[in-house]
């Protein structure tokens, strides 16, 4: 049997308002509103809205047998809810028929996997809760910010309770082996991965309405063909692309909806299945184990960080960014908290790169700057405003082993109170017992009162017959 298991991205970033030098210390608020409102609900009415209508449909005309993944960061969901509330309401139905797994992941969208596992792990943690108070699910597989993995991460993502996870199949990882495979991580065997098939994917996220392309038009039909095509020990074909690949990147006219609703008619007569990463987790075991020694991810030619990560610019916003992580966690202001996660949108970094200026790729068509120099230096502008704030909370001056120090005292602090309220409670219950037992016994003592008194009675009223 051969199953398919698709994978859908949704996320939004809160862009950046055009913040200049002069406002650093004068202007706390750091967003365009109106950007955002604009490009969230226009990208909802073309591709969001329509493409969870259609999933919907294709799981009802199967009768439940057309499954698949949705992740959903954060910051999307934060914007689906100020601008487009009739888009969770379509989410939340798609969670409802049981047939659609939501996945973990940074809350933000963030690099933090990169630098910070404690960061990593609140974040993640965060997500889940959201997910959990909008959807009522709690998500069980784990899809890191732009499919980014290695093994040192494996052992962290176990530990926090995922059993799988979801990556790119790199060709410099894979070698000759096929991305049609469960496999074990190297870092931790215990974990499963599931990997992109990265052609599959991009014939339908960048080819579908190329009419250069040689295949071109890619209907329904022949699709499945080539799933059906591949080596009969070859189990999973996993299918991952961004949800604008509908609407968005391929518009309507394409014909993208109707090639996306037409897929399981075709894949049943191939006898071919839909699953979930859930399910193909649990059904599949591992072939082997894989080793990724450097991160990956799903992004440009080389399969790595670069788009994040590759030039000067992009390493000095990520450490500045990253140098006050600490103060940051010690903080109890929301709205802080709140700015440190939206700042640490990959997104940002994104708009940075320096990769094909000239030819006008990927990077500038999703950025809202001229140029990554304009990008830059309007995110440091904001970054200065809000180290500027934290400083004020837990100044720089303190160094990081004094800090550290700070931080230990406080954690040992925080075990030693939940210690002593778990003695409290333990108190409180055992006093809660001896007050039952009392209520309890208080009738037998009272019986016995009586019983003390009666002869005591008795015998006052023989002395007085005696008497007379």
């Amino acid at each position: 049997m051969k199953a398919i298991c698709f994978y859908f991205q949704i996320h939004q970033p809160f862009r950046l308002k055009r913040y200049r030098f002069f406002d650093i210390g004068n202007d706390h608020y750091y967003y365009d509103d109106f950007l955002n409102d604009e490009i969230v609900s226009r990208i909802a009415a073309r591709s969001y809205i329509p493409a969870a209508e259609t999933l919907l449909r294709m799981i009802e005309q199967t009768g439940g047998k057309f499954r698949c993944a949705l992740s959903v960061t954060g910051t999307a969901l934060e914007q689906f809810e100020q601008y487009v509330p009739e888009f969770i309401d379509l989410l939340k139905k798609l969670a409802d028929t049981g047939k659609v797994e939501f996945l973990a992941e940074t809350y933000a969208h963030s690099l933090v996997s990169l630098t910070d596992q404690d960061e990593f792990a609140a974040q993640v943690k965060a997500h889940d809760e959201k997910i959990m108070q909008l959807f009522g699910v709690k998500p069980k597989v784990l899809r890191n910010t732009e499919l980014i993995f290695c093994d040192d991460m494996a052992g962290l993502i176990y530990g926090m309770g995922y059993k799988g996870c979801i990556t790119e199949g790199a060709k410099h990882i894979l070698g000759w082996k096929s991305p049609n495979y469960v496999y074990a991580s190297a870092g931790c065997p215990k974990l499963k991965l599931l990997l992109k098939n990265s052609k599959l994917s991009d014939d339908i996220a960048f080819r579908f309405s190329n009419t250069e392309w040689d295949s071109y038009p890619l209907t329904a039909d022949k699709y499945i063909g080539w799933i059906a095509d591949t080596p009969a020990e070859e189990q999973i074909v996993n299918l991952f692309m961004n949800l604008e690949t509908f609407g968005e990147l391929h518009p309507q006219q394409t014909g993208i909806f109707q090639f996306l609703e037409a897929l399981p008619r075709f894949a049943a007569e191939r006898g071919i299945e839909f699953w979930t990463p859930s399910e193909a987790i649990g059904k599949l075991k591992p072939v082997a184990e894989l080793s990724v020694l450097h991160p990956i991810s799903w992004a440009d030619e080389a399969r790595d960080t670069s788009a994040w990560l590759g030039n000067e610019l992009q390493n000095e916003a990520f450490r500045k960014l990253y140098s006050v992580a600490e103060r940051v966690r010690l903080a109890e202001d929301r709205r802080l908290k709140q700015d440190w996660n939206y700042l640490q949108a990959s997104d940002h970094f994104f708009y940075m790169s320096t990769k094909h200026m000239a030819d006008g790729d990927v990077h500038s068509h999703f950025s809202p700057y001229e140029t990554p120099f304009q990008a830059f230096t309007n995110y440091m502008n904001v970054l200065a405003d809000f180290i500027v704030r934290v400083e004020e909370q837990y100044p720089l001056s303190i160094e990081n082993e004094e800090l550290n120090a700070l931080l230990t005292t406080i954690r040992n602090q925080a075990r030693e109170i939940e210690m002593l309220n778990k003695e409290a409670a333990s108190m409180r219950l055992d006093i809660e017992h001896l007050n039952e037992e009392h209520r309890l016994r208080k009738p037998e003592g009272e019986e016995k009162a009586k019983a003390d008194k009666k002869p005591a009675a008795a015998k006052r009223k023989t002395s007085k017959t005696k008497k007379a």
